[in-house]
């Protein structure tokens, strides 16, 4: 056996050792690594507004608090909002129950000719096995429940808190970065942040301008229809549909068709309707203007990295693929050379002036020859007879 076999053998299996323990400690630590990724786009999106306060004096942990607090408070309004919006329709619901179940009762009873009672149907419900099973797996189902509750409550918290400290300490960050490269590597890793600061920003406000557009023309609507909780409901609306890619518009018409169903059942057509004309409009015409002068992404290329980022990394790739897509083509932009376009037709759309000449060149000689050939047969056949 050569010398240097035994020493490889063990090499090789200490790497793949270290390889099947990174492997592992990827796997174990992949939430956190989402976590961290979430805060640091969040810390990007408030980075503009935490500048301009430090820029007056103001203490970068002192703004960084104060734009937290803004959000939060926010966010903690929309919920509670919603949140009792839900609750009064839930019991509106539950006490109208029965006048529900006596109406649909006697259009089965009229329709098939039976005699139902709502007596009869109620006490088979409460004796059925499903409804005792369901029960059962609801009561051991709520400790499931309040544990996902809890989960979320944590990572939302984990969130917060590294946002808050990439956006408070982002010029220490950036210090320390960019002390362990060349000064030319630091040029370019500064330039990339400030990118990337800009396209997350962008988007953000391209989301919010979308989402106060589309809030208050789904508040005029329901207004006109005279739905309740108009103003909830449009706030759901704009926010939901502009920030859950591909299907927040979906679920965000959902909640106000249910509710103007509940007044009256020809209403949530009228949603239905309205919600699929205004994503058309959206998508057509307001999107693009706002893309444009924001993020400056072709709407193609912003599906596509949404499908990517949804195949990647789930709702988080989601949600974060068009600002890093916007900034990594930004990056890309600024150092690929472009050259003037020619001036071709074919450029702009258009076919070849020359080739369509050479085309109309060779029609005319055909349709000349054409009689020429008819004369020369002429003259030729008499002699044939």
């Amino acid at each position: 056996m050569p010398r240097w076999l035994p020493r490889a053998m063990v090499l090789a299996l200490t790497l793949y050792a270290c390889l099947q323990l990174g492997s592992w400690a990827f796997h174990q630590l992949i939430g956190l690594l989402m976590n961290i990724l979430i805060a640091f786009f969040l810390a990007l999106a408030i980075e503009p507004a935490v500048g301009r306060m430090a820029a007056r004096g103001m203490r970068r942990g002192l703004a960084t608090f104060l734009v937290f607090f803004g959000v939060l408070a926010a966010g903690i309004g929309f919920v509670v909002l919603l949140g009792s919006m839900l609750a009064d329709q839930i019991v509106t619901m539950v006490e109208d129950f029965p006048k529900y179940l006596d109406s649909v009762i006697s259009w089965i009873n009229q329709t098939f000719h039976t005699e139902l009672s709502r007596v009869e149907v109620q006490d088979s419900l409460l004796r059925s096995d499903w409804l005792r099973k369901y029960v059962q797996n609801s009561a051991s189902g709520v400790l499931d429940v309040s544990a996902t509750v809890l989960g979320g409550l944590f990572k939302l918290l984990t969130i917060f808190l590294f946002s808050f400290y990439f956006a408070a300490d982002g010029p220490r960050l950036r210090r320390g970065l960019c002390s362990v490269l060349p000064p030319a590597k630091q040029t370019e890793v500064l330039r990339a942040w400030e990118i990337a600061v800009d396209k997350t920003g962008g988007y953000l406000y391209s989301r919010g301008l979308m989402a106060l557009v589309s809030g208050f023309s789904h508040y005029v609507l329901l207004e006109i229809l005279g739905v309740p909780y108009a103003p909830a409901l449009a706030v759901w609306v704009g926010l939901v549909s502009q920030f859950i890619p591909t299907i927040g518009t979906y679920l965000a018409g959902a909640l106000p068709m249910l509710i103007a169903f509940t007044v009256n059942p020809w209403y949530a057509v009228w949603v239905l309707g309205f919600v699929v004309i205004y994503q058309q409009f959206e998508n057509y015409v307001l999107q693009p203007k706002l893309t444009a002068r924001t993020v400056d992404i072709h709407p193609a290329v912003a599906f596509g990295s949404v499908i990517a980022g949804t195949a990647l990394l789930g709702a988080v790739g989601a949600l974060i693929a068009i600002p890093a897509v916007a900034t990594l083509q930004a990056f890309l932009g600024a150092y690929v050379r472009r050259y003037d376009v020619t001036d071709d037709p074919r450029v702009q759309g258009h076919h070849k002036r020359g080739a369509g000449g050479v085309l109309q060149r060779i029609r005319a000689r055909v349709v000349r020859a054409a009689p020429d050939e008819a004369a020369a047969e002429s003259s030729v056949a008499p002699g044939r007879n």
